[in-house]
């Protein structure tokens, strides 16, 4: 049986979403927020100890700017209102990406980071104003600054996800099959599952079946 540590989503969906069943995208993207605790619980319940969640890549800054602003507040009132209970339940929160956003933004998630750092149960790695090429382009920028060799193991101690293990399984919900400058780097040898379910819809039965059709594929890494 294959070993599970780390999961990854690409959670797409939810403007569609809104649209198609109450005429708005923040509609969707407010239900989305629903599934993501869902999926948290069942990441609990499975054992799993990574959990990484695109929630705001660098190219969406092309959205309609009102369409960001709900979404930043979204984001804030969840942090607000549910980060003590993250907390109470030993769930370490850690944001990928820069945290490029207002003061009240970058405040809000420098707190969360900071109140859950030594929580141990699971680890919520939040992908905001992420995007893996760039990543990568820092990373090595730092190795020329620190005159180092470039390979593969030094390159890693530089991306953001450095004291993180890849992730085995990799899910793009939305009916959507590309990566969209996902964790390039680190799903290299990810099992990929493009779920045709919008991101609201995706229940916790969905991810089992995924998590249990994972612990079947026989992975050879390149070998026979």
């Amino acid at each position: 049986m294959n070993p599970l540590k780390h999961v990854a989503i690409i959670m797409d969906g939810n403007g569609r979403w809104g649209l198609k069943y109450k005429k708005s995208r923040n509609a969707g993207h407010r239900a989305g927020l629903n599934t993501v605790e869902k999926i948290i619980k069942e990441t609990i319940n499975q054992k799993i100890k990574y959990l990484t969640l695109y929630a705001f890549s660098t190219e969406n800054w092309k959205r309609p700017r009102k369409e960001i602003k709900y979404l930043f507040s979204l984001l804030e009132d969840f942090l607000i209102t549910k980060i003590d209970e993250l907390n109470n339940q030993n769930i370490k929160l850690k944001v990928i990406g820069i945290k490029n956003f207002s003061t009240k933004l970058n405040k809000l998630l420098n707190l969360a980071e900071k109140k859950t750092f030594k929580n141990t149960k699971l680890q919520i790695n939040l992908a905001l104003n992420y995007g893996s090429k760039s990543e990568i382009i820092i990373a090595l920028k730092k190795l020329k600054k620190n005159n180092q060799i470039i390979n593969e193991q030094n390159l890693t101690k530089y991306l953001q996800t450095k004291d993180i293990p890849d992730p085995e399984i990799l899910i793009r919900t939305g009916n959507t099959q590309r990566l969209s400058n996902f964790l390039l780097w680190q799903a290299a040898y990810s099992e990929i599952f493009f779920e045709k379910k919008l991101w609201p819809s995706f229940e916790r039965s969905d991810f089992k079946k995924i998590i249990k059709k994972y612990k079947t594929i026989k992975r050879n890494f390149g070998s026979i």
